[in-house]
């Protein structure tokens, strides 16, 4: 198609139609747009998503509108009501001889598009190249509500759409329904008109998706904090899908792409899948919550820290040195957060993380072992122990 008409900053097009918000309504309008941007787009997100379900490629410009270059979000939005979630992607795209070349989140052409881009800021320039992601799995992350407080999991790690892979979601609700930065970040409307999902880019190749919100905040590149408000929980589909019962479907990403959420710490937990996609369970320390149950919000676990896990014990013993041929010096009890200043090899034990040699020298002096803590990696968190 061509597309002729003048573009508003915020605009949206939805299978070729435009849109315009109240907010950007109002706005002064802008130049004329080049042609062809939306169905360039929509060949893009056509190619790109994995769900065979029939979707409406809603396009948002956001930035750079009428002009060569333009930034925005994308979505292949789904019908609602149904057992399937809309994907969603950042996107930039830039006029060269008359084409449109678009990369969306994820792709080289992303990256590279982005890294030249006039209306892409430094700071997102840094977010978006690619990290390395190789068996670390600390996230650096707390849960998505307010520090101290208790929220009902109702449904364990999942897919972004239910029972599809990686499962990389988890459902949450309750307390007074706020829904927080999980940590700081820069924080991206997704659905066109404004509603229901926000993402959140953080470092470290992490990103955070939150669905099924309203009141939630506008945002378009917007720096924020760690528990910064983002929405409230709710049931909105405006990009599709279903939701039942209030709650914030929590996505965890990394490099432009759902990951399992398994494995990784998120406020204190680390989550485990089932056999079964909503079935799986979060621990703390030896301290299992599942479906239905609260998990407390312990805040984030620091890139030196860990967690004692006495693999159903109450306490685990510390001692003098890097090994149980050194003296007893105390014991530390299930589920503490500890400081590990640096780690050395000792004797070889086994825990609930596997079997290791690795001891953990504690902020206090004292040693335990790394079988008995979670710390999100198999190496040192802080250095060698001289």
């Amino acid at each position: 198609m061509t597309f002729n008409s003048r573009l508003r900053a915020g605009a949206v097009l939805i299978a070729g139609a435009l849109v315009v918000p109240a907010t950007a309504a109002q706005a002064a309008p802008a130049p004329a747009a080049q042609p062809d941007l939306q169905q360039a787009v929509t060949a893009k997100v056509s190619a790109a998503k994995t769900s065979k379900a029939k979707a409406d490629v809603q396009v948002s410009v956001t930035r750079g509108a009428g002009t060569g270059a333009v930034f925005g979000t994308t979505v292949a939005v789904v019908p609602q009501g149904q057992d399937t979630y809309p994907e969603g992607w950042l996107f930039a795209a830039r006029l060269v001889d008359g084409k449109w070349q678009v990369g969306l989140e994820g792709e080289r052409a992303f990256s590279d598009l982005t890294a030249t881009s006039p209306v892409v800021s430094a700071k997102e320039k840094q977010l978006f190249a690619p990290q390395a992601a190789g068996g670390d799995f600390r996230t650096g992350m707390r849960l998505p509500f307010a520090l101290g407080a208790s929220w009902s999991m109702p449904g364990g790690p999942h897919g972004w759409a239910g029972t599809d892979t990686p499962y990389s979601s988890v459902d949450l609700s309750g307390g007074n329904g706020q829904v927080l930065a999980a940590r700081a970040g820069t924080a991206y409307t997704m659905c066109g008109n404004g509603k229901g999902w926000i993402r959140v880019i953080h470092d470290r190749g992490y990103a955070t998706d939150y669905y099924h919100m309203f009141g939630n905040i506008a945002a378009n590149g917007l720096a924020v904090s760690e528990g910064t408000f983002l929405g409230n929980i709710g049931t909105d589909v405006s990009c599709g899908g279903s939701a039942s019962g209030p709650h914030v479907h929590f996505a965890l990403r990394q490099n432009s792409a759902y990951v399992g959420i398994a494995g990784h710490n998120v406020g204190g937990w680390v989550f485990q899948n089932a056999a079964s996609a909503y079935n799986g369970t979060a621990l703390h320390g030896s301290t299992l919550r599942s479906p239905g149950q609260q998990l407390y919000n312990y805040g984030a676990l620091g890139f030196t820290q860990g967690i004692i896990d006495a693999f159903g014990g109450g306490t685990v013993n510390k001692r003098t040195g890097p090994g149980t041929n050194y003296a007893l010096a105390g014991s530390v009890a299930d589920g503490t957060t500890v400081n590990i200043s640096c780690s050395k090899n000792g004797t070889s034990h086994s825990g609930r993380w596997g079997t290791t040699s690795l001891w953990n020298r504690l902020s206090d002096g004292t040693w335990v072992s790394d079988a008995f803590m979670w710390t999100g990696v198999a190496t040192p968190v802080n250095g060698t122990c001289p």
